[in-house]
């Protein structure tokens, strides 16, 4: 059996003019399993950097005192990528402090011992991984999971700029659209990546088993509680927290998340105490929270700690120009989980996977690939090997009848015919037809309500 073939050594740059200096780094770092050039000035320098991709760069800012800063910015832009580290006399700190604002990684004294040295170049080092984990991380999600969606645009933008802060983010849209895929990413872009993550679905436990389950409890606090407990919060501690269906949860429950939100303070069920913790909270719901606070069924006060940064996910109807992405990622995912080679489908499967609504989002296209895949017989998905509700779901939408010229209705005249003819076709289902019509179901509502239709 052979062994698998060991990682490439990172690549790092010597460049000081003291070469007695130099050598002994370059020694020393080769003995911690670098792979080091070196040179003396300036025009080394130049050569080196056009011609190596290196990963680190140790540079000694008297190498030319005119142009260091210069030679800081020449690198940075030819080795975008590299962790830069600045050598520099104890009386020239302010010159290392403009190269950091010039993107150098770190500075460190002139003359620090080698073994000093490699510390630094050791964390440069895992900067630069963890970095290169995160844009490996955050390019399949962009490009695998949400595609090249235009819809999707706004959602890239805002997770990218918030992702790096500590705001609250509300997100916000249909079951199944992926609210808890967006919360991670959020989380892995974040300084906190290296911490826990914790989902809690908020509405999948009744209240008091909720409360508990979030901030903990002591010892006999309430009936079959045998031990103490420590809440999720402690367990993501320095992390980040993540509140499904937010919307669902008691007004007592809310108040005690509002604490956390204003003071970072939890206190256990039984305790008369309460403790600090560092996490950040990132919730997600269905609902319509401002509907839930004007009927006072949610906190208004609550309500504006989580909607700092209002994420909004489009289902997939709206983004339909992402299902090639979205179908790909899935047929690759799952015919690894199956054991199986499927390549693709055949233009009828193609067909009703195009026209099928999907009401239960990327969820349910998820499931729909899985049972393809499962029942396919060989390298290609055909109709027969899709699920009944897609082949049966897949219908062209209703269409709408052509006007003479003179007699062409409104917008709203014709979207109350719409409404009226889905749910005749519909026998009355308003679910089915807020689907079809690809509206939500509170919006369907108050359209009849206002048209004066008859939810009979």
């Amino acid at each position: 059996m052979r062994n698998s073939p060991s990682p490439p050594r990172a690549q790092v740059l010597v460049a000081s003019g003291d070469a007695p200096y130099a050598r002994t780094l370059e020694s020393f770092l080769e003995g911690e399993g670098y792979q080091v050039e070196r040179c003396h000035d300036v025009r080394g320098v130049l050569r080196l950097v056009g011609r190596n991709a290196f990963d680190i760069v140790v540079l000694d800012l008297d190498l030319d005192e005119e142009s260091d800063l210069d030679l800081v910015t020449f690198v940075r832009r030819q080795t975008p990528d590299a962790q830069l580290i600045l050598l520099v006399e104890i009386a020239r700190i302010e010159k290392a402090l403009a190269g950091i604002r010039r993107g150098a990684f770190f500075y460190l004294p002139k003359n620090s011992a080698p073994s000093d040295v490699a510390l630094v170049v050791n964390k440069a080092r895992r900067n630069l991984q963890t970095e290169l984990a995160v844009q490996d991380y955050e390019q399949t999600l962009f490009q695998e999971f949400i595609g090249e969606s235009r819809a999707m645009k706004r959602v890239i933008e805002v997770i990218s700029k918030v992702a790096p802060t500590d705001s609250t983010v509300l997100i916000l849209g249909e079951s199944g659209t992926g609210k808890e895929v967006i919360a991670n990413a959020i989380h892995r872009l974040s300084r906190r990546r290296e911490m826990p993550f914790i989902a809690v679905n908020c509405a999948a436990l009744p209240e008091q088993l909720l409360e508990s389950e979030m901030f903990g409890h002591l010892k006999g606090a309430f009936t079959g509680a045998e031990a103490t407990k420590r809440g999720l919060f402690e367990e993501a501690d320095g992390g980040t927290i993540f509140l499904d269906e937010v919307g669902e949860m008691s007004l007592a429950t809310q108040a005690k998340l509002l604490r956390v939100l204003q003071d970072g303070e939890i206190r256990p069920v039984g305790a008369s105490t309460s403790s600090h913790v560092d996490v950040r909270v990132l919730a997600a719901t269905n609902r319509n929270l401002e509907e839930a606070v004007a009927e006072r069924r949610f906190r208004e006060d609550l309500y504006f700690r989580l909607n700092v940064i209002q994420v909004r996910i489009p289902p997939l109807r709206e983004r339909m120009d992402a299902l090639p992405q979205l179908v790909g990622h899935f047929v690759a995912q799952m015919s690894r989980t199956f054991g199986k080679r499927v390549q693709g489908f055949d233009e009828q499967a193609q067909a009703y996977l195009r026209n099928y609504p999907y009401p239960g989002n990327v969820r349910e296209l998820e499931s729909i690939i899985a049972h393809a895949i499962i029942m396919a017989d060989d390298d290609v998905i055909r109709a027969r090997d899709l699920p009944d509700q897609v082949r049966a779901g897949g219908s062209a939408p209703f269409a709408l009848p052509h006007y003479a010229i003179d007699t062409i209705p409104t917008l709203k005249e014709m979207e109350e015919q719409l409404i009226r003819q889905a749910l005749e076709k519909l026998d009355g289902n308003q679910t089915e037809a807020a689907v079809k019509l690809g509206i939500s179901r509170s919006t369907l509502w108050r359209k009849m309500k206002e048209y004066g239709i008859s939810a009979e």
